[in-house]
């Protein structure tokens, strides 16, 4: 008979992921929403480095509210692996890679913004740099923030299609749900490959496809422990199987 002691509960896991992806809800908005469109003039480097040095707190709270959304992705893709992982074992796995790349490229992209920290805070860089040298420099490093985030926003759509697929694979998450994660998955690609492929194009309706991972949410936090019963009738088919 196998042995399932050491096997975390659905339930539990689903708690997890949605406990987490409440706390990114939280934080990334705050960092994209609100710090950096007010910190952040385009086309005006001189601005938007006087608007970092005056408002330090603020730029350091945004930072903390990146680092902890990028920690928040690695705590859902191990989960989300788990919780899909009867569904489809290597396919989740997969899912779980893509995930997890998309979180590795975006915390090397988030020392981007220690960069401009460094550059505008310290004195290590303005005496051997011209204010103008120096607020080019901040904007190019933020701008490298910005690309490299959008870049790995590509592999954490295909995680959220693969997602989307196992959901409606899965008997005990409605298929629902994985529709639309596919369509938030889809509407993540469009938004990316926008500036490259189809800059001109309005892409404006692709806002609406974004509520797929919230309801996601929403589910694993409200209906999550509704998983114990499913998880119990999985563990006994499988001692069953084994004698």
């Amino acid at each position: 008979m196998t042995d399932q002691s050491t096997r975390m509960p659905l339930a539990t896991v689903a708690l997890i992921a949605g406990s987490s992806l409440l706390i990114m809800v939280m934080a990334a908005p705050f960092a994209e929403l609100f710090v950096f469109p007010k910190l952040v003039v385009a086309q005006n480097p001189a601005q938007t480095a006087k608007n970092i040095i005056a408002n330090q707190p603020l730029f350091v709270a945004g930072i903390g509210a990146y680092l902890i959304t990028f920690i928040g992705d690695l705590i859902v893709t191990w989960a989300l692996y788990l919780l899909l992982k009867p569904v489809h074992e290597n396919l989740s796995l997969l899912a779980a890679w893509f995930r997890l790349i998309f979180a590795v490229i975006a915390l090397v992209a988030l020392l981007n913004l220690l960069t401009v920290f460094r550059l505008l805070m310290t004195t290590d860089y303005s005496a051997v740099l011209e204010p103008k040298q120096l607020h080019t420099q901040a904007t190019l490093c933020l701008n490298a923030f910005r690309s490299g985030f959008h870049f790995g926003i590509i592999f954490f759509a295909i995680h959220l299609v693969l997602v989307g697929y196992l959901v409606i694979k899965a008997s005990y998450i409605p298929n629902s749900v994985g529709i639309l994660l596919i369509i938030t998955g889809l509407g993540y690609v469009l938004t990316s490959l926008k500036p490259y492929l189809f800059p001109t194009t309005n892409l404006n309706f692709v806002q609406y496809t974004y509520y797929g991972e919230l309801i996601f949410m929403g589910w694993l936090l409200i209906k999550g422990s509704r998983l114990r019963a499913v998880d119990n009738q999985n563990l006994l088919k499988n001692e069953v199987s084994s004698i």
